[in-house]
């Protein structure tokens, strides 16, 4: 055989050897990323078998009966959820009214009003008050912020508007307020991030296209950037929920763990996340166990719904999929 011949042949053979080397490394990586999500996939299940395997006792013997009841007593067996189903929605959604406003101020500060030079800062101070644990803010909300709440805020607020249920006292610092003050703190970081992300992916050709048209530098962030990012702030907006709903220290240490619901911001209450964890440790028997695992099932199926739906929301802005 000639020396071209050989030569042809041995290149044809490293080649088929190549393909053959990618083709099973290919297989091989598919293999295990199938594998690792498959994990996480059964993970999720397990967490959520558990649950409700851990929670039976509690159906069964309570029925729907249970989210409707306001009876928390351990001593004779009677548990109902709706103090802690109040507590949560009323903490978690007076601190997203407080915060939403604060942290799209702060993103679109960041994004589109803020010199260069000062953008990186005002962003790392923001990333750090979202790496702070949560005990640390429960510390702050007990030593530092309950007893400036008490004296200068909830006292003069009973004494002038005391007749509104709204603020009936008596003010005693840790309360519904206090919980509602500290969980605006610890989630303004994470919507303000994820708003400032979705604002910068707006394309500066929209901005232009704006300027160009006369529009004011206002006008184009209300009427252009704002519209093109609304479903991705909506997706901030919905984790900054979801970590609202589901915080634990923090709020058992400031909002006073008290089963009772109230209009008044000022008295004691409690969550589903801080009831469990609160006293979690104290049940002793079965059916006490079981309806606070059932507190943690409903929590888990709301927690994971939320977050379901602002990665759904941020997905669609990822891909442009916003429809106007």
């Amino acid at each position: 055989m000639s020396e071209p011949a050989t030569d042809a042949a041995a290149n044809a053979s490293v080649r088929r050897q190549s393909r053959s080397t990618a083709f099973w490394s290919d297989r091989l990586f598919r293999t295990v990323v199938v594998a690792s999500a498959s994990v996480l996939g059964l993970l999720l299940l397990f967490f959520a078998y558990e649950l409700w395997r851990s929670s039976t006792l509690s159906i069964r013997t309570f029925g729907w009966r249970f989210w409707v009841s306001r009876d928390w007593d351990p001593v004779r067996e009677q548990f109902g959820a709706l103090p802690f189903i109040w507590g949560t929605l009323v903490t978690s959604v007076a601190a997203l009214m407080i915060a939403v406003p604060l942290s799209l101020g702060t993103a679109i500060f960041i994004a589109e009003v803020a010199p260069r030079w000062l953008r990186q800062p005002v962003s790392f101070v923001v990333e750090l008050l979202a790496a702070i644990p949560s005990v640390v803010y429960g510390l702050w909300g007990v030593f530092v912020m309950v007893p400036w709440l008490r004296e200068h805020v909830q006292v003069p607020l009973e004494q002038r508007f005391g007749h509104i249920p709204l603020f009936q006292g008596p003010a005693v610092g840790v309360s519904m307020m206090a919980a509602i003050l500290v969980l605006s703190v610890m989630i303004i970081p994470y919507i303000t991030a994820v708003s400032r992300e979705v604002i910068l992916a707006v394309p500066q050709s929209q901005r232009e296209a704006s300027y160009g048209l006369g529009a004011t530098k206002w006008e184009t962030i209300r009427r252009v950037v704002l519209r093109h990012a609304r479903v991705g702030i909506l997706g901030a907006i919905t984790l900054g929920y979801g970590r609202a709903v589901g915080e634990t220290m923090a709020v058992t240490m400031v909002i006073g763990n008290r089963p009772e619901i109230s209009l008044s911001l000022l008295q004691p209450g409690h969550t589903m996340a801080s009831v469990i964890a609160n006293e979690f440790t104290e049940a002793t028997s079965p059916l006490y166990l079981s309806s606070l695992t059932e507190i943690g099932l409903l929590l888990f199926l709301i927690t994971l719904l939320i977050n379901a739906l602002a990665r759904l929301l941020i997905w669609r802005v990822s891909r442009g999929e916003v429809q106007y």
